[in-house]
């Protein structure tokens, strides 16, 4: 893939700004407006303006979910090449640097992608199917984080509100909550009907839950956060991604630091897989008995849940790379 020209994006509700990197040169930043209007209109124009091609062409920005959904959906009708990349991440390569705003953002964004154009990640669009399921996820979230709120509100106000009143807001939070439930009900439904009208999709699903300890849940934010395990489908990746993976911390003969996880991670897949490890835990089978062993040994027990947690990602991607269901009991053949 030869490409010479790197354009990066900054990208913010309103607007967003484009700077043009070629031989590691910032040659010219352009500011346009972030609607699908005015990207049809313009980004062409200022391709044409360098006598750029889609093909010899890549734009590179943030992983900002809503706000760059008309670029993306543009970009993917043009056929162009797209690098999502993390904001921490870009800014972590970059080094030390000073000062920022949307104009400075977006050429030390086109930089990044000149200075890695022998690490270029493709940015696969994920399935409309997987969109849908993503939206009603963040949804589903929303919801539970509602009703949490609520039912942590009353807890905590019964302490010092005289009872009657307590009654009285029990009253209209109960009646709240069960909408919410049946919302929630409403909406994992309707996941669910997605997945199984979906022949690839169903097949997958089958698969993950097939792992002990991984519900409907789960399985649904793993299909949608490896965008069916095409943009991560190494279980290691996953494993990072997920922030389940322990890290050394150390440096020469003086930093000792303990081996811990990272905080950069997809907080929501690890409360998933957190729960999922706790739920293995309870029932017998191979991973309570390794706990209980780990923990008797003296191991911490929270390592040896993240070390379950880790052994339930290798699972998953095992089964679904070999396109099997998890086997609970192993045959030998010997020949």
């Amino acid at each position: 893939m030869q490409i010479k020209h790197f354009i990066g994006i900054d990208v913010s509700k309103d607007t967003l700004d484009l700077s043009v990197v070629v031989d590691g040169k910032n040659l010219q930043h352009y500011c346009i407006k972030n609607s699908a209007r005015d990207i049809k209109s313009s980004v062409n124009k200022i391709m044409k303006a360098f006598g750029a091609t889609v093909d010899d062409t890549i734009f590179c920005m943030e992983h900002t979910g809503l706000y760059n959904l008309p670029l993306v959906k543009w970009l993917q009708s043009q056929q162009g090449k797209m690098w999502l990349e993390s904001g921490v991440h870009i800014r972590k390569t970059l080094g030390l640097v000073r000062g920022k705003n949307d104009k400075v953002d977006s050429a030390r964004i086109a930089m990044y992608a000149y200075i890695n154009r022998h690490q270029i990640k493709l940015w696969n669009a994920p399935r409309k199917l997987i969109e849908r399921i993503a939206a009603l996820l963040s949804q589903r979230s929303r919801l539970n984080k509602a009703k949490k709120q609520l039912n942590t509100a009353n807890q905590e106000q019964r302490l010092f509100i005289d009872k009657d009143i307590m009654r009285s807001l029990n009253k209209y939070t109960q009646k709240t909550v069960v909408v919410i439930n049946k919302q929630i009900e409403a909406i994992e439904d309707e996941i669910l009907g997605l997945i199984r009208e979906d022949e690839k999709l169903n097949r997958m699903y089958q698969i993950i839950t097939s792992v002990h300890g991984i519900g409907f849940v789960t399985a649904s934010y793993i299909l949608v956060t490896t965008n069916e395990f095409i943009n991560i489908n190494n279980p290691k990746k996953y494993a990072c991604y997920s922030g389940v993976v322990p890290f050394e911390h150390s440096s020469g003969s003086s930093v000792r630091g303990k081996t811990r996880v990272s905080q950069m991670a997809n907080k929501n897949i690890k409360t998933l897989l957190h729960l999922a490890a706790l739920s293995t835990i309870q029932i017998q089978g191979d991973l309570q008995e390794y706990y209980k062993r780990k923990v008797a040994e003296g191991k911490n027990k929270m390592s040896v849940l993240n070390a379950i947690r880790n052994k339930l990602i290798l699972r998953v991607f095992a089964c679904v790379n070999q396109n099997r269901e998890y086997e609970k009991l192993y045959s030998y053949k010997f020949v």
